[in-house]
């Protein structure tokens, strides 16, 4: 077996592990090897952001999990990609930037994880921002993620904006400002109509220091252990099996499904449910692959009166050329933007769904309609009004199944088994429809598609919701952070009872946060790398 030694190995070169991987071995003295299980993000269509598309379905770059039938959407499995290559799901993700709400991050302090609130967490948002609008008390303006303005304004998205006003929703030019409520075009993690991913931003400046080891096509198998301290990882590449041993620390990135994966494969878990498995026990650790949640969406589909969609677009030979030459020309239009324009954040239920009555949904507006997001848009013109619930009581679990870690796990949401997440999902719906039926909206709505405005009830809005209902791409809190009996790290990220082992990524935060989660993944990267640093 080829065995290599290193100060720290992260395991994952996605949203997290690739700023870990950079700030580690930023110094030039401290060795750093970085695993990604999938290749290079040397596929063109990663990099335009309207290639979302093609990497929605493709099993090269996409894990394309899916979950276990879900009790409460008809026995669905419900379809789950993960990015599966460097910039992990950053470099297949819609680009939205959202941080969430301040009151997450306090929320988390108050869960026990201090160091954790807004305004320990807000610096770490500027480290890594840089901003089109220039540095400001909230934003940063030299960091290596490009954060962009939307520079186009389209006809559809003004009319969605004033529609909302109309329903008292405020216009906000910053959804990331710490004020979250409002309506508004989104920034989009862009530099002149390019992906800024964290391979691009993070892994490919750092790529030529002689301390970075990257290794892709390296899937990791299992954490070693010597007694209760993490001294390496086993993984396979190419079909040989292989070993990184550290002298420091093994950091855990492989995201929300699989840094609990990992951990149990290697023994680490619910004691009883490893033994089932056959897997050894290193470390009793019951919260691990737990409090799994995830934004569920509904995506309401219209017809649009006037052909001035990205449908139109697409389908037309010399819109389609215009469209490539405004992107040459400036990174702008539709190829430089993606699918979501925009977005709005309001309050379906105050006082139901957080007794503080913040904005408990969040809005994504495209220009486009298609089935499923990432399919064939239809051959009419379309837009689509995406709509969830910004923080769902319903919790699921991820674990594994077999002791091999290169079996899918078992992947449970539990989607709207909580009563206050069915009744949200009824009035995000209704609150949709309402939506686009203001003024001017009303003068671009020619049908409803999806529902139907047939399906008029309570209980026929559920049904839909239930039928349709899918991922937004947010799993998160399966190794959550905290001081409790089933807390998985510490607030340092730290694996409880153990040494030399932390897991850095979506699966540690407690709660989910208030919108997109790319970007508190790399604000956890910057973070977690500091209190590396500040350990050593």
């Amino acid at each position: 077996m080829d065995i290599t030694e290193t100060d720290y190995l992260v395991v994952g070169a996605g949203s997290s592990g690739c700023v870990v991987a950079n700030r580690l071995s930023e110094d030039g003295r401290t060795n750093v090897v970085l695993l990604e299980a999938g290749p290079p993000d040397n596929y063109l269509w990663i990099h335009i952001p309207i290639g979302y598309a093609k990497t929605m379905f493709n099993p090269v770059y996409n894990w394309m999990f899916e979950t276990d039938p879900e009790p409460e959407m008809k026995g669905r499995k419900v379809y789950w990609p993960r990015g599966k290559t460097l910039g992990g799901s950053s470099s297949i993700n819609g680009l939205v930037y959202v941080r969430g709400q301040p009151q997450d991050y306090d929320d988390w302090q108050a869960q026990g994880c201090p160091g954790w609130s807004w305004s320990d967490v807000l610096p770490y948002f500027k480290k890594f921002e840089n901003n089109s609008r220039g540095a400001s008390e909230t934003h940063g303006g030299s960091g290596p993620v490009y954060c962009s303005d939307i520079a186009n304004k389209h006809e559809l998205m003004e009319a969605i904006i004033s529609g909302a006003n109309s329903l008292g929703v405020p216009r906000n030019a910053d959804f990331n400002n710490g004020q979250q409520e409002g309506v508004g075009y989104y920034q989009l993690f862009t530099k002149r109509g390019w992906r800024s991913s964290t391979a691009v931003a993070y892994l490919k400046p750092a790529r030529s220091r002689t301390n970075l080891q990257v290794l892709t096509h390296a899937m990791a198998t299992r954490v070693l252990f010597e007694g209760k301290k993490a001294v390496g990882v086993e993984f396979e590449q190419k079909g040989v099996r292989r070993q990184v041993r550290v002298r420091k620390e093994v950091i855990l990135s492989a995201g929300a499904i699989q840094s609990p994966q990992l951990l149990e494969c290697s023994g680490v878990g619910q004691a009883d449910r490893l033994q089932a498995l056959g897997i050894p026990v290193v470390h009793h650790l019951p919260g691990v692959g737990e409090n799994l949640q995830d934004h569920l969406q509904f995506r309401l589909l219209f017809r649009c009166k006037k052909p001035i969609t990205t449908n139109d677009d697409l389908r037309s030979p010399l819109r389609t050329v215009k469209m490539g030459l405004q992107w040459l020309l400036s990174g702008g239009g539709p190829l430089g933007v993606g699918i979501n324009q925009g977005g709005l954040f309001t309050k379906v239920l105050p006082g139901v769904t957080d007794p503080s009555n913040r904005p408990d949904i969040q809005f994504h507006f495209a220009t486009l309609s298609a089935d499923m997001a990432g399919a064939k848009p239809h051959p009419f013109p379309g837009f689509t009004f995406s709509v969830c619930q910004l923080r769902p009581y319903s919790r699921g679990s991820v674990h594994a199944i077999a002791p091999d870690a290169r079996e899918r796990p078992s992947m449970k949401a539990n989607y709207l088994t909580h009563p206050i997440d069915r009744q949200c999902a009824i009035a995000s719906v209704k609150y949709a429809r309402q939506l686009s039926q203001t003024q001017p909206m009303a003068n671009y709505t020619q049908e409803e598609l999806k529902p139907g405005i047939q399906r008029a009830s309570d209980d026929d809005i559920l049904d839909f919701c239930r039928e349709s209902g899918a991922t937004i791409f947010h799993p998160s809190g399966t190794c959550k952070m905290g001081q409790d009996e089933m807390a998985v790290v510490d607030p340092e990220l730290k694996v409880r009872g153990l040494e030399g082992l932390r897991v850095v990524d979506c699966s540690v935060m407690p709660t989910l946060v208030s919108g997109n989660t790319n970007a508190a993944a790399m604000m956890m990267g910057e973070k977690a790398a500091d209190l590396i640093r500040q350990a050593a």
